[in-house]
């Protein structure tokens, strides 16, 4: 099997005849994402192109697709399409369909904020957002496991926000454990976004009684699924 570590992908090419490509979206570990445009319908897609190498007997694209479908009612998730085949220099690669995201990934959006940190009524908001949407997912006994500002996708949507996360490869069913984690990932992303160590003893106690200095052992005994966060930020009193 060839080792291919870039496709470079040139704007107007054609993926299996049905899909023109626009630009490149982002690079990973397994593949590259680039935003299509559907050529019968003029609607936008996105394609997940995996690296053959990373995708032995395609068990990573069918996995991907797999989970993609079984959250498909998850609106967090994206939502998978279909799967198809492209020749690049003579090997085979996997092409995963899927909507296009308008919007960005929170850690470009924190970049063009003040302080490149978000004020805590509108982190306070981001994390419901994020607190309910992975709450839909633990609930279909599944998980991220790998949440942080770069596997969230935002679009501000006046108070709120439409959220979308990325890159849910981990493998293996939802443990107990990986549940927890998620949930210590989301108090993390909430602590980052709030401008980090450098600005957290300036915040107000009760924002402080959520991220819980970011002891692990605390946040749990305080929010044991992300269900029961979002029910505290739905309840939370102001001294």
């Amino acid at each position: 099997m060839k080792k291919i570590e870039s496709f470079e992908f040139e704007q107007g090419e054609l993926i299996a005849g049905k899909y023109e490509i626009m630009h490149q979206l982002g690079k990973g570990w397994e593949g590259e994402v680039y935003l299509l445009r559907e050529v019968s319908t003029g609607i936008e897609r996105a394609a997940k192109i995996f690296y053959p190498h990373r995708n032995k007997h395609d068990r990573a694209s069918k996995f991907y697709a797999k989970k993609l479908h079984k959250l498909r009612h998850c609106d967090i998730v994206i939502q998978y399409y279909s799967q198809e085949m492209y020749f690049v220099n003579g090997e085979a690669v996997t092409v995963l369909i899927s909507e296009f995201i308008e919007g960005e990934l929170l850690s470009e959006y924190l970049k063009r904020q003040p302080g490149k940190r978000m004020q805590p009524f509108a982190a306070l908001h981001l994390l419901h957002a994020l607190a309910s949407g992975m709450e839909a997912v633990h609930r279909a006994k599944e998980y991220h496991g790998d949440l942080h500002t770069d596997n969230v996708m935002i679009q501000r949507t006046g108070l709120g926000f439409d959220l979308k996360v990325i890159d849910l490869y981990s493998w293996g069913a939802a443990s107990a454990e990986h549940i927890r984690d998620d949930v210590v990932d989301l108090i993390t992303i909430f602590y980052e976004v709030l401008g980090g160590k450098k600005h957290y003893a300036k915040l107000p106690k009760p924002i402080k009684g959520i991220i819980c200095g970011l002891k692990k052992s605390l946040i749990l005994k305080k929010f044991k699924t992300a269900g029961k966060l979002r029910e505290y930020l739905e309840n939370m009193s102001w001294d």
